[in-house]
């Protein structure tokens, strides 16, 4: 069994051999971001974390949903992802934090919404990961799973066949999310795009 430090170096160490080309890998999710963030319903002076932010594709949107009295965090791993996001000059859209979300330095309850594209896949341990994402969303706050294209597209890109322990798929996301402090409201898995919304048990 994998300690939680060889997940960590594991994550690092696929993302950090990716970061410098991973924008121009995907030039075109930039409006699948967008769409994503919409369905959060993020008003104006709202206070959202971008959990696993990688090169801080969502930060612009969520900045431009939150507007200047609002408060855009971009919470990531991997140093050279981050460093990514400064290039691309994301890290006007939101403050960046070198954090694992298993342990966010971010006091209970402070956020309105969670957004994370791309998570759960990387997670060691879900459950706990997002009890902890839970912790620091206000009772009623929403959460967003995301990712550019669907489980079967995804899969296909991969070069493998999804399998019936997939945590995205609906019939387990759902009780995860249950039993991590979130009750799912949507869940969308499309060629197009994946996105389950959560909203925060009171």
């Amino acid at each position: 069994m994998r300690s939680m430090s060889d997940d960590h170096a594991h994550v690092q160490e696929f993302f950090s051999a990716r970061a410098a080309e991973w924008d121009a890998r995907f030039p075109d999710d930039g409006p699948a971001y967008t769409a994503a963030v919409a369905e959060l319903g993020l008003r104006k002076g709202d206070h959202v974390l971008d959990a696993g932010c990688g090169t801080g594709r969502a930060l612009p949107p969520l900045r431009e949903a939150v507007g200047p009295s609002g408060v855009v965090l971009g919470a990531d791993l991997t140093p050279a992802m981050l460093e990514a996001a400064v290039r691309a000059g994301r890290d006007r859209a939101g403050r960046l934090l070198l954090a694992d979300v298993a342990a966010l330095p971010l006091r209970t309850a402070s956020l309105e919404a969670v957004f994370a594209a791309g998570l759960v896949a990387h997670l060691p341990n879900p459950a706990e990961n997002l009890r902890e994402l839970a912790r620091v969303v206000r009772p009623g706050g929403k959460l967003a799973l995301f990712h550019p294209i669907g489980r079967a597209a995804l899969a296909a890109r991969q070069g493998r066949q999804i399998t019936p322990d997939d945590l995205r798929a609906e019939a387990n996301l759902g009780p995860l999310l249950s039993g991590s402090g979130w009750r799912m409201t949507s869940y969308v898995d499309e060629d197009a795009r994946f996105l389950a919304l959560a909203v925060r048990d009171s």
